[in-house]
């Protein structure tokens, strides 16, 4: 069966035209473009205007590959920041003209079902599989979901810490400072407190990271020259690297964040807040390594229109 799905987040919308079959998923198309939807949300409450031209501009891309790859069903799923804006109806409507479905917005419980169902069937399944219970952590633009379970998620909750929301929220100079980092990073660990008051995070015998984020700081911390999903995915980065690349991003200025040759040009300005995420999960739990995943979401989402 071909589907496709779309991931539409704080800062990047992606799509994924994929055959699936006895539980095999195999990608017909898989891209992804910066956005930044939800650049201001945090402040104003609403999608501002070039935000919205941004978007509806990839989705009009999107309609154009849907057309000649032919899946059978689209799912368009919208997460943060689409959930509390007062202009969400600009949006729905916006993107319903384009593609001719309205778009999902999800709560942060399915969300974090989709990221756990997409981040754990290819690993699981692998010669060197990662211990259960899992906690699959999935770090977007504006939440972080932190999801446990094994063969389904038992326990999940939404944060609203994310690289995007950091960034704008604390991180704000180039460098940041010393004093924005300390209120980075206790903002984080209030977040983290949060989800382990729903979410026994001390049960977990592995974690898994999704997302931009993780993955970036995966590709930096194995010291690749360029971004290569095969090197990446199901990478195994201690927490000691993944604290040494956070350190090493949170002083450098843009120009030489941007220099890094796995370093998408999207991700330059918020992923110092992104790993700052990771790094202060692996410290308060005290999991000692975060293994990578490159499916998430979007392969949730896929997967869900199948059953499978």
């Amino acid at each position: 069966m071909r589907v496709a799905a779309i991931d539409c987040g704080t800062n990047s919308i992606r799509l994924l035209i994929a055959d699936i079959d006895n539980g095999q998923l195999v990608d017909v198309v898989r891209t992804m473009i910066i956005v930044r939807l939800g650049e201001g949300v945090d402040k104003t409450g609403e999608f501002s205007q070039g935000a919205l031209e941004r978007t509806f501009a990839a989705a009009d891309v999107y309609a154009q590959l849907i057309a000649e790859n032919k899946p059978e069903v689209v799912r368009f799923v919208a997460t943060s920041a689409s959930r509390d804006v007062s202009n969400r109806d600009v949006f729905v409507s916006g993107i319903k003209a384009r593609l001719g479905i309205e778009p999902d917005v999800i709560s942060g419980d399915e969300e974090a079902r989709l990221s756990f169902l997409g981040a754990t069937a290819d690993l699981v399944n692998d010669s060197n599989p990662p211990a259960a219970p899992y906690l699959v952590i999935d770090i977007g633009g504006g939440s972080t979901e932190f999801v446990l379970g094994t063969t389904a998620p038992e326990n999940a909750i939404s944060t609203n810490v994310g690289c995007v929301r950091m960034t704008e929220r604390h991180l704000v100079s180039d460098p940041p400072t010393a004093e924005q980092i300390v209120a980075a990073t206790s903002d984080i660990d209030d977040a983290i407190r949060l989800a382990a008051a729903s979410v026994p995070l001390n049960r977990a015998a592995s974690l898994i990271g999704l997302a931009g984020s993780v993955t970036t700081v995966a590709a930096l911390a194995l010291g690749l020259d360029e971004y290569d999903s095969s090197k990446i995915h199901g990478s195994r980065i201690s927490a000691t690297d993944v604290h040494r690349v956070t350190q090493e991003l949170l002083v450098m200025p843009r120009a030489q964040r941007a220099a890094l040759g796995p370093m998408h040009e999207g991700r330059v300005d918020v992923i110092g807040g992104g790993a700052l995420v990771l790094d202060r999960i692996l410290t308060l739990t005290g999991i000692n390594e975060v293994v990578v995943s490159e499916r998430d979401i979007l392969d949730g989402i896929a997967r869900a229109l199948t059953g499978q």
